[in-house]
């Protein structure tokens, strides 16, 4: 799919919704990893997927998908003979342990949902490498004093060497004689050696080795010679610590190194299934449904709502097209809905194209394209000198070429940006060749003239973004078979323009514009009969009943 569509129709942010919603890192690098298919099977197969991943929430809200850790450059690293550190293995460990929890919840759920549970019979257990990671690294960091006995050995020699070391220190620091050569009465550190702070004049009262000086002077860091040797001892204790640590290290990233696949295998599912989750909540979160799905090029989106759009604020639309038309051209004021509905079918079939749910009626049905093309809003280039008419007409250039029978195209305000005569005559035009060519098309037009070419043309249908006359608001909803009326006149004299000047507005009405809007009162007629008609047969049924 090109790049412009997906840009065009906004799927960009509902891949973040989808983001938004996994539980790990690596599930959310496996949604910028969804590829378009045009194959049915496989999309049908994304589809009960993410079917299976709404069942499965809605019975069990609360499956343990937290703990997965994005390891692969860890056992990468094992593989190719480097040595892991302990936050490593941390993390090999929380993913081990979310794999057991998890493979063991999915199995004990009562729930028919074959393909979840067919990725997590491929999760390997690993509870031997999982404990002994456990017993090796604490959940800080550092290396147990018990994973191994020399370690256990050479801290114990630490700890004595240590306090051997700082009794002696403490003999000095606490001696009256000496306490008043002392800049402070405290033992401290320099270059891992312990030291005490002695007054720069009273260096010779307190013999051993200097090791540092505070910036002033003042101070000198003295290394007393009665704890040299066991300053020595204590710093080859803890490069001993630091061998059976490295030497640890290095067998605990040998089992995972054999382990490699197996892990490799289990965070790959564990993603798999928190993406395929995160489509469910995705689903539950918008109120939305699986479509039907065919290649025979119809779509029929019932109660459809652009998913970017609040809940609570967007529209429901009813859009149909692939059967008795195939081209539908949308006409109605601005900041109607025309171009929101434009979107909504764009996106909610690329939606469907990934195995989304989308936000409409569960018996909504969506056509699988092999090309989506679009031409939807201002690509004007100052740099390029090119006006809006030259965009769009480049835009619609480029498409022309590739379009055939699987192939949808969604064109906002076609012809527009050049004197309305000849834009009108050139959008006919372009619409005649694109129902030659058997494509589906949603255009949107402020044309007047057509309205009654669709009206004439077959394979062309009018709709309409309803405009409420009292209010003067748009509804947003979308009226097919009714095509859409200025309302400017009506407008402005509902607003108490001069009585005058609005029945000469309508005297200088063109023969084509009157015999329009002649057509639009008889449609509108029409479908009041239509609906009373519907009405009272529904009645009579509620009677019979």
């Amino acid at each position: 799919m090109l790049r412009v569509t997906i840009e065009k129709l906004g799927l960009p942010k509902v891949i973040w919704m989808i983001k938004e919603r996994c539980g790990s890192s690596v599930g959310e690098d496996m949604v910028d990893e969804m590829r378009f298919s045009s194959d049915l099977f496989q999309i049908s197969k994304w589809q009960e997927e993410t079917n299976e991943a709404v069942e499965a929430l809605r019975l069990y809200p609360d499956i343990p998908i937290g703990g997965i850790r994005d390891i692969r450059r860890a056992l990468k690293r094992a593989e190719r003979g480097g040595v892991l550190d302990p936050t490593d293995f941390l993390d090999i460990a929380d993913t081990l342990r979310c794999a057991r929890r998890l493979r063991g919840f999915i199995f004990e759920m009562e729930a028919e949902i074959p393909h979840i549970k067919s990725l997590a019979e491929g999760i390997v257990i690993n509870e031997d490498l999982e404990n002994r990671i456990k017993k090796t690294v604490d959940q800080e960091g550092e290396i147990h004093d018990d994973a191994s006995p020399k370690l256990a050995q050479i801290r114990r020699k630490i700890k004595s060497l240590r306090e051997r070391v700082q009794d002696r220190l403490s003999g000095i620091i606490q001696s009256v004689e000496l306490q008043k050569h002392l800049q402070d009465a405290l033992i401290t550190i320099r270059g891992d050696r312990y030291v005490v702070p002695v007054k720069a004049e009273s260096r010779s009262r307190i013999p051993g080795l200097i090791h540092d000086q505070s910036a002033s002077g003042a101070t000198i860091f003295v290394e007393p010679y009665k704890i040299v040797e066991l300053n020595n001892e204590l710093r080859q204790a803890k490069s001993d610590e630091k061998n059976e640590i490295d030497r640890i290290l290095s067998e605990l990233t040998e089992r995972v190194a054999h382990d490699e696949k197996d892990l490799g295998q289990t965070l790959f599912l564990l993603a798999r299934i928190d993406f395929i989750l995160a489509k469910g909540k995705l689903s539950h979160d918008m109120d939305g449904a699986s479509p039907r799905l065919n290649r025979s090029g119809y779509i029929n989106i019932r109660q459809g709502r652009h998913p970017l759009i609040d809940k609570d604020e967007v529209v429901p639309i009813d859009v149909y097209l692939g059967k008795d038309f195939k081209i539908l051209i949308i006409t109605g004021p601005n900041t109607g809905g025309k171009t929101v509905t434009l979107k909504t079918v764009g996106l909610l079939t690329l939606m469907a194209q990934l195995g989304l749910h989308i936000p409409a009626l569960h018996n909504s049905e969506i056509a699988i394209f092999d090309h989506i093309f679009v031409d939807i809003g201002d690509e004007q280039s100052i740099e390029q000198s090119l006006s809006t008419f030259s965009s769009h007409l480049n835009n619609i250039i480029d498409i022309l070429p590739r379009v055939n029978e699987q192939t949808l195209i969604l064109l906002d305000e076609l012809g527009a940006g050049t004197d309305p005569a000849e834009g009108s005559v050139l959008a006919m035009a372009i619409l005649e060749h694109l129902t030659e060519k058997g494509c589906l098309c949603v255009a949107t037009t402020h044309y007047s003239e057509l309205k009654s070419f669709a009206y004439t043309m077959t394979g062309i249908e009018n709709a309409s973004v309803e405009f409420d006359a009292e209010t003067l608001r748009p509804t947003y909803r979308l009226l097919i078979g009714l095509p859409g009326k200025s309302n400017a006149i009506e407008i402005a004299s509902r607003l108490g323009l001069n009585e005058t000047i609005v029945r000469r507005s309508k005297e200088l009405l063109s023969t084509e514009e009157i015999q329009v809007s002649d057509l639009i009162r008889g449609l509108e007629e029409n479908r009041r009969i239509s609906n009373l008609e519907r009405q009272k047969a529904e009645s009579l049924a509620q009677e019979v009943k």
